[in-house]
């Protein structure tokens, strides 16, 4: 260790290095990417534009949206700029404020989904008291709570991995500043480190998942005792899109993050990334929307406006 130089950049092979590849990955990730940042910037403005969608479901359902447009911003911009320029060169601090913003905004979106979790439990379960339990000031909790979450874990991350030493390889198996990726290429022992990020990972992820879980518990148990059928779909159609983005969302972070970092494939660690960092917030607007009649009917109302304007002008 004398004689370790730290690296000061750092080098992402990406998701391919075929030439022939760069151009077609380039186009379809950047239609992911425009699809997603529409799609969420379109729920954040239909909900804003609707006082009927002024409700806590669709507060919470726009701060989901805003986080996934800040976390797939914090990752896919450098990736679709490698596809151009073949540059994967990355600085230490740049590797470093990527982790950092990555981390602060794929936790919150993990106590986000916890949050609504919360509410629909509050709208199905408790629907005569639904409007003093979740008051405004306690959306506002859950909302500001998960991001000052997310701001915490993510300081722990870039302490835990961004205190080891660098001085062997500075070619990252990613393409972009992962943490497992990037401890594996640690001259340091690890062994410390490793278990720290199954920690918090375990307990970011079991903590909302525990609050998923029972939400979901009573609220079936809710269902199955209605008597009425209207009720019965109803209450299902009000959870259904919450529930697949819950199973899409966990299922590959649980694969991804509650493993040691030497135990990683980093070939199938890209392939799970891509779709929680970029397929992941494609298809929360799109669930949310297609599933959920008031957001359909809020999009109609847009649409018949533009329609008139148009005409107008026209």
């Amino acid at each position: 260790m004398e004689n370790c130089t730290e690296v000061t950049q750092f080098t992402l092979l990406g998701l391919t290095r075929a030439p022939e590849l760069q151009i077609p990955c380039f186009t379809m990730f950047t239609l992911l990417y425009l699809t997603g940042v529409l799609g969420n910037l379109g729920v954040i403005t239909l909900i804003l534009s609707d006082s009927r969608l002024h409700t806590p479901m669709y507060f919470l359902l726009s701060n989901l949206s805003l986080v996934d447009i800040c976390y797939s911003s914090t990752i896919t911009p450098s990736l679709l700029a490698g596809f151009l320029t073949r540059n994967n060169v990355i600085s230490y601090n740049a590797c470093a404020a990527q982790m950092f913003f990555f981390a602060i905004f794929a936790t919150s979106e993990n106590f986000l989904l916890a949050s609504m979790a919360y509410d629909r439990y509050a709208a199905v379960c408790k629907p005569l008291h639904y409007t003093t339990t979740m008051t405004t000031g306690v959306c506002a909790s859950l909302a500001i709570g998960s991001y000052l979450d997310g701001l915490l874990n993510a300081i722990i991350h870039i302490g835990n991995t961004f205190s080891l030493l660098f001085c062997k390889s500075n070619v990252i198996h990613h393409f972009f500043c992962d943490i497992p990726a990037l401890m594996v290429l640690s001259s340091s022992d690890r062994h410390v480190r490793d278990m720290v990020l199954i920690f918090l990972a375990s307990f970011n992820i079991f903590v909302a998942l525990l609050v998923i879980i029972i939400s979901y518990l009573f609220i079936f148990m809710t269902i199955l005792k209605m008597h009425s059928a209207e009720g019965y779909w109803k209450a299902l159609s009000t959870c259904g899109s919450h529930f697949i983005a819950v199973s899409i969302f966990y299922g590959t972070v649980i694969f991804m993050y509650l493993q040691p970092s030497s135990s990683h494939s980093m070939d199938t660690a890209k392939m799970t990334s891509v779709f929680y960092t970029m397929v992941i917030p494609m298809l929360n607007p799109l669930i949310y929307s297609l599933r959920n009649k008031d957001v359909k009917n809020a999009l109609k109302k847009v649409v018949e406006k533009t329609k008139f304007c148009v005409c107008l002008l026209f």
